[in-house]
């Protein structure tokens, strides 16, 4: 695992701003990624989610609320996908660490 910044220092909810990335396999334009990242916790307003993603909890907590209100809560062995365009809010409680798949 190595140093990743996709989330800014802003973000995080405690001082602990650890977030880390794998990349198992990516398309040589990067529009297929898929791996492991790690991030501790941190809570972002996203207006668009970037990506299309399919994630599998492997530890953590990550809460997402949804546009109209409604929250889900995933733990390991959850899978779920997001997709591209989502308005969300990214909220990990216990640091998160996932297996994800991403096409652009």
């Amino acid at each position: 695992m190595e140093a990743s910044d996709i989330n800014g220092p802003e973000v995080f909810t405690t001082d602990d701003q650890t977030e880390l990335n794998h990349t198992h396999f990516a398309t040589p334009d990067e529009s297929v990624l898929s791996g492991v990242w790690e991030c501790a916790p941190c809570r972002d307003e996203i207006e668009s989610y970037p990506v299309h993603e399919m994630m599998t909890v492997i530890s953590g907590v990550l809460v997402l609320t949804h546009a109209d209100g409604r929250s889900e809560t995933f733990t390991a062995g959850d899978t779920f996908f997001i997709a591209k365009g989502t308005k969300l809010i990214w909220e990990i409680t216990q640091t998160l660490r996932k297996f994800y798949m991403i096409v652009s």
